[in-house]
């Protein structure tokens, strides 16, 4: 970060309310605790594969599924719907 606008953000903390500063203490301290958990995992990732228990780390990819309609019961058991849904 330039020099120049870490002067910006420590001259602007002045200004806020207690009640702000406290705010961007929470946001601040949230974000180094994500880097410390990541710099963390980082380094265990790089110990497994120094120690040759695993060849490479792979990132599971997060894909929403698309939701099954609802299948609406009317007048009789759900074992019975589900049977005829799928004829």
């Amino acid at each position: 970060m330039p020099q120049t606008v870490l002067n910006q953000i420590l001259n602007q903390l002045q200004v806020l309310e207690p009640s702000e500063l406290q705010q961007l203490s929470q946001v601040i301290q949230g974000y180094l605790q994500d880097n410390k958990v990541s710099t963390k995992q980082a380094a265990f990732h790089q110990a497994l594969v120094g120690s040759g228990l695993v060849r490479q780390i792979k990132n599971p990819k997060f894909e929403r599924r698309a939701r099954e309609p609802l299948i609406l019961v009317q007048d009789q058991h759900i074992s019975q719907t589900i049977i005829e849904e799928r004829r």
